[in-house]
């Protein structure tokens, strides 16, 4: 018999949630397309379609000899992609014993949607700091998702602050304490986290979030901006000053380590995958960053740590090209949300230096794409209203998953008194 035709070895569906629980660096890969992922998953299962293993392994899962447990449901997908893997030199892999059913069968708790670690977190920071929030005919906002993303579809009026961009930003958008300070997403998530940002930073004006963001602006009747540009501008030094100082304190309190520029020399410690993200904005990233460092603007990364950093257990480590504001709020959620987390100061400006791109994702043939692509609430036209409703009740029971589940080790901080 054939090496590549001997049986793979199994891990079983407690042993992964033993890993998660110890905090021990482990890789639970659903092999499958978006769409059947979207409907059925465990918490902390990162997507990796067959399709795209070769194109996105190398960035998603950096170390080769990380411990790698695949599976599907039943498809058949997830022998050939662990076999794939040990083909691309991964030398820990193992199929999840039972597949997704197995997880089942052993009462391991199912998640649907798509970024839920996240979502889920974002859930239970509003129910544990009670995030204050208002309903949509009450406001104006910022907006807290990508730039892109406002291209599509805003709250009229609102300008685009990405969420890490925030703290940084805001006291230069609202200079009078009077002002109400809004921040909107698409759904909940980016709204709490983005308001809660600024209660956490301590900023004097009154702060809510948008209750479900632009879906539940549409769900109250009311119309959406399309195409609009409206951005953040260049914040000043004492917003930078002030911002940086509640920022540092704040990732600290939350367990993040500060690093000198000396830790760039450092290489990762023996056994640990280290994720490097630079989380500026895109347009800043490439006029020059850091050798060795992707991008992953902050609240994004904060959105999709899934995508980002599949390998749960693994360290993460930030730069943010000299603010030293935004790379420490990020690393302050993160390290909420159970990451081993840094970020580096006191780097010189002409360190960022390196222009290759990033991600290095590579489109999927359209002959390759899935038939049942995964349909955001707001994409899908024939029942956007159902959609949306339906998305929005599932967020609201994440948090009574997340009790079933045990396995997220999520500290929720509290602000400073």
């Amino acid at each position: 018999m054939s090496i590549a035709a001997l049986p793979l070895p199994t891990t079983s569906s407690e042993t992964v949630r033993q890993h998660l629980r110890d905090g021990a660096e482990i890789a639970l890969l659903d092999v499958r397309e978006e769409a059947p992922f979207s409907r059925a998953h465990p918490l902390f299962a990162a997507q990796l379609s067959l399709a795209r293993l070769e194109l996105d392994a190398p960035w998603r899962l950096p170390r080769r000899e990380v411990s790698i447990v695949v599976y599907d449901d039943g498809e058949g997908l997830a022998d050939v992609a662990a076999r794939r893997l040990q083909d691309l030199g991964y030398t820990a892999v193992t199929l999840l014993e039972g597949g997704l059913q197995g997880w089942r069968d052993s009462g391991g708790e199912i998640f649907q949607n798509v970024n839920v670690p996240s979502k889920a977190f974002g859930e239970l920071v509003e129910h544990e700091l009670h995030t204050p929030s208002l309903s949509a005919p009450e406001v104006k906002v910022l907006d807290a998702r990508r730039f892109e993303e406002y291209r599509n579809m805003n709250i009229p009026g609102s300008i685009s602050v990405p969420g890490a961009e925030l703290a940084l930003r805001v006291r230069d958008l609202a200079p009078d304490p009077a002002t109400r300070v809004i921040v909107n997403c698409a759904g909940r998530t980016r709204s709490i986290i983005g308001a809660q940002s600024l209660v956490n930073a301590g900023i004097p004006n009154p702060v809510s979030a948008l209750r479900n963001g632009t879906m539940g602006w549409t769900l109250a009747g009311l119309e959406l901006e399309h195409g609009q540009a409206r951005r953040f501008g260049e914040a000043s030094a004492a917003s930078r000053e002030a911002a940086r100082h509640t920022a540092r304190a704040l990732a600290e309190r939350a367990g993040a380590r500060r690093l000198g520029p000396e830790a760039l020399q450092a290489d990762a410690p023996p056994g640990r995958t280290v994720y490097r993200y630079d989380v500026r904005t895109p347009p800043e990233y490439a006029q020059g960053h850091l050798p060795g460092f992707g991008s992953a603007q902050g609240g994004q990364l904060v959105q999709e740590t899934d995508v980002f950093a599949p390998v749960r257990g693994a360290r993460i480590v930030l730069v943010d090209g000299g603010d030293e504001v935004r790379a420490p709020m990020t690393a302050h959620w993160l390290a909420q949300m159970g990451w081993d987390v840094a970020w580096i100061e006191g780097l010189a400006p002409g360190r960022f230096d390196d222009l290759s791109p990033w991600p290095p994702r590579v489109a999927v043939p359209k002959e390759k794409r899935p038939a049942d692509p995964y349909r955001r609430p707001y994409e899908n036209a024939q029942s956007a209203q159902e959609a949306m409703q339906a998305y929005l009740d599932w967020e609201y029971g994440l948090v009574a998953q997340l009790a079933r589940d045990g396995t997220h080790g999520f500290q929720v901080l509290r602000p400073p008194a």
